[in-house]
């Protein structure tokens, strides 16, 4: 369906949170800062866009019936495949194990962006777990969002791939040219707010020099057993909020500031009002 020229304006900004290597927690802090959000009072859009090794609704706790991979492959309405998870968050969640998902064609992301901007006309914010490294779906995602966000941590690994991604979108954009944009940076399990700005200014640094980009720095969140915990159990732990430990303080401290660095990219409600108002005159 094509959108109107007033759909566009306000549509929600779509927002990929990557990582140059698995298991540096990008999916966690997707349902985390997508639970802030909404908690916010912005309709909220969660989308798993790792499509092979999609996890968004086992962190949640969620088997939903229908998926991406309904979506794309059967033909199936998206809105069909959405789950209320609380007032103003939605989750479209995706697949796990299927290696059809995870080998699109190019025509099949470009259908599934398609679908994603229909969509964001309903949210205040579209945010997506895409998948980690340079494989076709995160440099294509990447590619066509409004934002990126990737998440790294202080080890050395996660922040030599943190780099190669950068490079591979850099060499993407060339490429296909398209203006990506540089992702901003969020540094996880970091021991303290000097070493999470460490090393996002390490970062910054070899890709100012190498390819004149100069990420910034979107956050950080500690390393906490905290988090693995509420991982395991299945509850996010923006979920808790009564009783703070001092580290559940800092924890909800650090999610805090990225919702609010999330928020200001919502579209503004009285602009999209008048819109609204001035279409229908």
């Amino acid at each position: 369906m094509k959108q109107s020229s007033l759909d566009v304006a306000r549509r929600a900004p779509i927002v990929v949170i990557t990582g140059g290597k698995g298991g540096v927690g990008k999916t966690m802090l997707a349902v985390n800062a997508a639970l802030a959000v909404a908690r916010r009072g912005r309709r909220t859009l969660l989308v798993d866009l790792d499509l092979g090794l999609a996890d968004v609704g086992v962190l949640l706790g969620r088997a939903p019936a229908h998926t991406l991979e309904d979506v794309l492959l059967s033909g199936l309405d998206p809105r069909e495949a959405i789950v209320t998870v609380e007032a103003n968050l939605d989750v479209l969640c995706g697949s796990s194990g299927t290696t059809r998902m995870a080998e699109l064609a190019p025509f099949e992301r470009a259908r599934l962006v398609g679908t994603l901007k229909q969509l964001a006309v309903h949210y205040d914010l579209v945010l997506c777990d895409g998948a980690a490294g340079i494989g076709a779906d995160a440099l294509s995602f990447c590619a066509v969002a409004d934002h990126v966000v990737l998440v790294t941590t202080p080890d050395p690994a996660a922040l030599t791939d943190a780099y190669g991604l950068m490079k591979a979108l850099d060499s993407f954009g060339e490429q296909t040219g398209r203006e990506i944009p540089t992702p901003e940076v969020i540094v996880n399990r970091a021991a303290s707010l000097e070493e999470a700005d460490s090393v996002a200014t390490k970062l910054r640094a070899v890709c100012e020099r190498f390819l004149s980009r100069s990420p910034k720095s979107a956050g950080w969140l500690p390393a906490s057993g905290l988090v693995e915990l509420a991982c395991r159990l299945q509850k996010p732990f923006a979920a808790d909020s009564a009783g703070l430990s001092s580290t559940q303080g800092l924890l909800q401290g650090c999610l805090g500031r990225l919702a609010s660095r999330l928020e200001r990219l919502c579209p503004n409600r009285e602009t999209v009002a008048t819109c609204s108002r001035v279409s229908a005159s």
